[in-house]
């Protein structure tokens, strides 16, 4: 077992694919030794960040903690906010994108 502050693997950076805006990264998974088979992630995109269009090797889930925002996969555009989650497919193209007045915080999980 590891117990993962998430103060510690906290970080702000650009998002991932485009770097569009910022965003604070807490890359959980990370802090856990190998072999670990799933990566868990959570990440707020401030206001207009988005995490860029992108083609998945795996299964995605997109969990939306607070926030608004729209999550696209190949060509199709939902809206999604606190409560929801948005489950992507393998080969898909996707991307998610922070819409409303507060930052998107979610979570993704994938296989690793």
């Amino acid at each position: 077992m590891v117990v993962i502050n998430e103060e510690d693997v906290k970080r702000d950076e650009p998002p991932p694919h485009g770097a569009i805006g910022i965003s604070t990264a807490y890359r959980i998974s990370d802090a856990a030794p190998a072999p670990r088979c799933m990566e868990f992630r959570k990440r707020i995109l401030h206001p207009k960040a988005e995490i860029g269009l992108h083609p998945i090797a795996h299964d995605e889930i997109y969990d939306v903690l607070s926030g608004e925002g729209t999550v696209t996969s190949d060509g199709k555009t939902a809206a999604l906010k606190a409560g929801m989650a948005a489950y992507l497919y393998k080969g898909a193209v996707v991307g998610i994108k922070q819409t409303g007045t507060e930052a998107l915080s979610i979570i993704v999980s994938y296989p690793n």
